[in-house]
């Protein structure tokens, strides 16, 4: 059995279950109720510290949260900030553990119809926070879920979309973990920041692919491909700055929450 270790435990979020489950509640109190029109079938989430993401995020997933029974296959993509390849490289582990617990990892691979768009890359995966950080919040909300990983680097966004669209049922869930701008002014942030908030929701491409600022711009365009091609509509749900979290205003660091739903 081979079961990927959190890398980001201790640093990112607690590394005590309990300390770990606190946090989170807490985010899930302070989180607002929103609400959608029809079934939830997308977020985009950041991945930074909890401290400085984590409420940001606690919007997405309180509102997961009210699709608990209904949802049992998370797919999730995320940017890899630290080696380079060719496609949604998967991590090859059956597991992944964080303090609460292991959850069990399905492969898109083994149903694609390109299989050279997946590789199986675990040394991409071995230090990567981006999705690491969304699994604990994944194991508070949801009781069952089997999910499917992948870090996206260099490929187009449409192929990957193409291909999961095919593997998504009524209860799955797409999630693109991606942080916004990066250590700009706190008022230069915002104003960068709005163009994603605008054009994520409305599916807007042209503008988010040319003026839109998201390390994860790779997985949230697989997001508003899958989107159009399922005709979601969008809505964004929470947006603030490392400068409203946990931070200084100096050099802040954009958090933007968005749901699709059908």
């Amino acid at each position: 059995m081979t079961v990927r270790q959190p890398s980001v435990a201790g640093s990112f979020y607690p590394g005590d279950a309990d300390e770990l489950k606190k946090m989170i509640d807490k985010f899930l109190d302070e989180a607002e109720n929103v609400e959608i029109e029809g079934g939830l079938k997308g977020l985009v989430e950041p991945h930074a510290g909890y401290v400085y993401s984590g409420l940001t995020a606690a919007y997405g997933y309180k509102l997961l949260s009210k699709y608990s029974d209904k949802i049992n296959k998370v797919f999730l993509a995320g940017p890899s900030h630290q080696v380079p390849f060719f496609g949604a490289a998967e991590s090859g582990a059956e597991f992944w553990k964080t303090p609460l617990g292991k959850v069990k990892i399905g492969s898109v691979k083994e149903k694609a119809e390109n299989k050279d768009l997946f590789p199986v890359y675990p040394q991409a995966h071995a230090p990567e926070h981006c999705l690491e950080v969304q699994v604990p919040f994944l194991q508070t909300v949801l009781k069952d879920f089997k999910l499917y990983p992948v870090l996206i680097s260099d490929v187009a966004p449409e192929n990957i979309a193409n291909e999961i669209a095919e593997q998504m049922d009524e209860k799955s869930v797409f999630i693109a973990s991606s942080d916004l701008s990066h250590y700009q002014p706190y008022e230069t942030a915002r104003k960068i920041d709005s163009t994603a908030n605008e054009a994520v929701p409305s599916l807007d491409f042209k503008k988010f692919e040319e003026k839109g600022d998201a390390c994860g711009k790779g997985a949230i365009l697989v997001l508003m491909h899958l989107a159009k091609k399922m005709k979601w509509k969008g809505k964004l749900l929470d947006y603030r700055t490392s400068g409203d979290t946990a931070g200084d205003k100096n050099a802040v660091v954009g958090y933007g929450c968005y749901a699709f739903y059908k």
